[in-house]
């Protein structure tokens, strides 16, 4: 696979993510409650990765590499999972995907902890300033809306899960190095079915499946299979070609394509305060992201 493959897949990927913020919000808690739809989500989706695996030359985990796989599935899936559908459920999609956007700024703030990555003043900035607008985003008191019940600590869990997903990016680029994706993946997903199913079982078997209309299960199978099932592996694909801090920056297009999406189907609204925040965290994420002055006069 070549580098502008892997860049396509992650490109659609950003689409697939940005729809889901209203697609995933439609069902939630209407026809299904969060953690139930992670159980949900994360069964279908590993049922699928193992059948992927069928196909895929047969490789022996080293015993070793099980803990990190744990905490790969912790972080990367359970986690980031769980605290964003619930979340998404008591926020509202584009400030969800707003707070997405400070994603690389985490990946960044981890590479330097423990990756030891130096730090630049100019990348210092990028990171307090993407931060500030975050926080701001967060804590700052907004109307409430249809879908947002409780919009600051919905916030937060989104926020949770941005840093959830960050440090998943640095565990697994050396399971990556290592494994081919679809071996690793498959065992990332069954081990994070084993950690999401004490907290969602309750609320699956509650679900009343014959009462959800054609349209609330063609939203909870997208998310199953596209969401989940499709766009990691495009994000696998993409790490084993591109760098962490290079994936992460697709986040940008999940607040432009689920503000967009949002707005068409009239699921939330725009106004100047959010605006202003995501401008803030996008000029904190170019901060941080944009190489040292003399490697771009080299290009």
């Amino acid at each position: 696979m070549t580098r502008n493959i892997a860049l396509l897949l992650l490109t659609l990927a950003a689409l697939i993510y940005g729809v889901t913020f209203t697609l995933a919000k439609d069902v939630m808690p209407v026809y299904i409650k969060p953690f139930g739809f992670i159980v949900l989500r994360v069964a279908g989706a590993t049922l699928l990765f193992w059948i992927t695996g069928l196909f895929v030359k047969h490789e022996k985990i080293d015993k070793r590499d099980f803990v990190r796989i744990f905490f790969a599935a912790l972080f990367g899936v359970a986690l980031n999972m769980l605290s964003f559908f619930k979340g998404l459920s008591l926020t509202t999609p584009i400030n969800a995907a707003s707070i997405m956007v400070t994603t690389p700024i985490l990946v960044f703030i981890l590479a330097i902890i423990i990756l030891k990555e130096k730090l630049s003043i100019r990348k210092g900035a990028g990171v307090v300033i993407g931060l500030i607008g975050a926080m701001v985003l967060i804590f700052y008191k907004q109307q409430v809306v249809s879908g947002g019940e409780n919009i600051r600590f919905g916030n937060f869990l989104v926020l949770v899960n941005a840093v959830s997903y960050a440090l998943y990016f640095i565990i697994v680029k050396k399971l990556l190095e290592k494994y081919h994706p679809f071996t690793f993946i498959k065992w990332l997903y069954l081990t994070a079915l084993i950690l999401v199913i004490p907290f969602g079982i309750k609320e699956l078997l509650a679900v009343d499946f014959a009462s959800i209309p054609s349209s609330g299960i063609f939203k909870i199978t997208f998310v199953i299979v596209c969401t989940t099932y499709l766009t990691y592996m495009f994000n696998i694909l993409g790490l084993t070609k591109l760098k962490p801090t290079t994936v992460s920056v697709f986040i940008y297009f999940q607040p432009i394509i689920a503000s967009t999406y949002a707005l068409i189907v009239g699921s939330d609204t725009l106004n100047g305060f959010k605006i202003g925040a995501t401008a803030v965290i996008f000029l904190g994420v170019y901060l941080v992201t944009q190489p040292p002055l003399k490697q771009r006069l080299k290009k």
